[in-house]
């Protein structure tokens, strides 16, 4: 098995649609990090899982310098940008999202291990 990792920044604006009272339900920025896990079984004729610079130019032209309440179609907590961001890269099997710190929220594609190499 053949595994990537590629860690990245990018800046973006949120808010979030909670339900409780929170400072988060105001627009608010973070300078994201985010860690993308790539595997598989086989390599592609180049000799890679994926390319890291495509993993990279995918998201941070989809998300960079953006309100993400615009672009996504989620209520876009660190945990649902990072599904989202999972089910855009190919082989990709995790992805973890750190908005600040403290703060990181993971998510792990369960579904990977039934038969995607």
């Amino acid at each position: 098995m053949y595994i990537v990792k590629k860690t990245f920044e990018f800046s973006a604006a949120h808010q979030l649609e909670l339900s409780y009272q929170s400072a988060c339900t105001n627009l608010h920025g973070h300078n994201w990090t985010v860690t993308v896990e790539c595997r598989s079984k086989k390599l592609d004729q180049n000799g890679m899982v994926v390319d890291f610079s495509h993993i990279k130019r995918h998201i941070i032209e989809r998300l960079d310098h953006k309100v993400l309440n615009h672009v996504l179609d989620i209520n876009p907590t660190a945990e649902n940008i990072a599904r989202w961001i999972c089910n855009e890269i190919p082989h990709c099997y995790r992805v973890d999202v750190e908005e600040s710190q403290d703060n990181m929220a993971s998510y792990i594609n369960d579904d990977y291990d039934r038969g995607e190499e």
